[in-house]
């Protein structure tokens, strides 16, 4: 299915490994011209140079810390003036913070990390971004959520909190820019095969799992079809893709 992405523009954060590194390379494989933002440059730059192997010329890569109100300003603002316009925003950045640990053990600046990272960046890209987003023709704006949104682990209550936060931002955003053609939706995906969760749960858990883990690229696609014109009519709205654990009663068959 053609999706209608070939000559477009977007820019994504967290593009230095995990999910961000196979969302990037899926949008420059349906021809889509990419910004990608990240603080780790070396990670940054295997990105770009994975984009470029695969004939995707067109990558641009942006070392900013996305927590630092200045520096995405001024690397959202050289990103869209290189690109030339903007036609979508992903947003991949995230951190775990503290696992294993209950609030009484977590401390406010781990706390404020994890909004900063999971939340307030994507406030600040978006903000920055959306004047440009408002002159395409039609946009699209992707969160990545977690379904730590609608179903918690123990030992995690900050980063559920704040992946539940990005949801709810994401239905607001859609209604306030409902008018501007401009759409916003999440994705929401189970445990991802990715450094962060092998770092979180151990790579051995990964060997032979007890639990279903899909890749970083099963859930790029499903950014990719967001941020493509064939789900025009989808907003405000999260993909929760979780091999339907959270559709299951707790009642005894």
């Amino acid at each position: 299915m053609d999706l209608h992405l070939t000559g477009t523009t977007a820019l994504l954060t967290g593009a230095a490994s995990g999910i961000g590194r196979a969302t990037a390379l899926a949008l420059a494989a349906e021809g889509v011209r990419v910004a990608l933002l990240d603080r780790d440059a070396p990670a940054l730059e295997q990105t770009a140079a994975a984009v470029r192997a695969q004939g995707g010329a067109d990558v641009l890569p942006f070392v900013v810390d996305l927590t630092a109100e200045e520096d995405v300003q001024g690397a959202v603002d050289a990103a869209i003036a290189e690109l030339g316009h903007l036609d979508a925003v992903v947003c991949c950045a995230g951190i775990s913070g503290p696992v294993g640990r209950g609030i009484e053990q977590t401390a406010l600046a781990e706390w404020n990390a994890v909004f900063a990272v999971n939340v307030t960046a994507a406030f600040l890209v978006l903000r920055q971004a959306l004047p440009a987003l408002r002159a395409a023709a039609s946009a699209s704006v992707v969160l990545l959520s977690s379904d730590s949104a609608f179903v918690a682990s123990p030992g995690m209550a900050p980063y559920a909190a704040s992946k539940a936060a990005l949801v709810q931002f994401a239905r607001a955003l859609s209604v306030d820019l409902g008018g501007t053609g401009i759409r916003v939706n999440t994705v929401a995906p189970s445990i991802v095969d990715t450094p962060m969760s092998r770092g979180d749960l151990g790579a051995e858990a990964f060997d032979a799992p007890a639990f279903p883990v899909q890749s970083a690229d099963e859930v790029a696609a499903h950014v990719v079809y967001l941020v493509s014109p064939r789900s025009r009519a989808i907003s405000g709205t999260t993909l929760l893709s979780d091999f339907g654990f959270s559709a299951r009663s707790g009642f005894p068959a």
